[in-house]
Order: structure tokens, then C-alpha cells, then sequence
């Protein structure tokens, strides 16, 4: 999803129009999740970008939407970018504490 979300409408309030940004991300994101995974692969992760516009837009954390979307009301900004694309997660084995006493010597 590369979108660019409007903050400003004749008829529909500015909270109301958050609350549907927010639904309609979290129903991407539910829906990309369910997709099957390719083989050898753990999880579905997410690169997600957010600016003002495109081309000022920065890399955050998928947990940050939200935060951003907030962060963009109380700025009253008119509009804002949004890109969220699903990629192949791999999960990293922790390493155990025989191991971590090891690596502090």
C-alpha cells in the first residue's frame, strides 16, 4: 500500500476521518498477514515509510502507524503519506545464556 491519506473533507469530521485511516491500514495489514508464505519463510514483516509527502517521507516501525497517524492529526496536517509493503520475515534464534556468558569474556 503506498497511499496518500487526505486529513480534510466537507462533511466528514477530522477524527472520524483518522478512525477509518486507521481501520482501513489495520485491514491491510490483516489481510497481507493472511496471505500464504513462501517456502522457508517465518512470518510476513512490513517496511513502512511515513512523511508529509513522498519524498520526505522516512522509514518507521510497523507498531509506529498509529503514533504517526496521531502525530499528523494534532499537526493538522491536510494530508500525509503512508507505505506499507509486506516482505518475507526470518526469525533469529536468541542466543542461549551459556552463549552470552561466552561472549562477555
Amino acid at each position: 500500500m503506498k497511499k496518500t491519506f487526505k486529513l480534510t473533507h466537507p462533511k466528514i469530521k477530522v477524527p472520524r476521518l483518522v478512525e477509518a485511516i486507521k481501520f482501513e491500514v489495520k485491514k491491510y495489514i490483516k489481510r497481507e498477514r493472511n496471505k500464504k508464505l513462501p517456502e522457508k519463510v517465518d512470518f510476513w514483516d512490513f517496511y513502512c515509510r511515513y512523511g508529509a509527502d513522498e519524498a520526505s517521507s522516512e522509514v518507521i516501525h510497523l507498531s509506529a502507524i498509529n503514533k504517526c497517524i496521531d502525530e499528523a492529526e494534532a499537526q493538522q496536517l491536510e494530508s500525509f503519506y503512508l507505505e506499507i509493503l509486506a516482505k518475507p520475515g526470518y526469525r533469529t534464534k536468541k542466543p542461549t545464556e551459556r552463549q552470552h556468558i561466552n561472549m562477555e569474556d
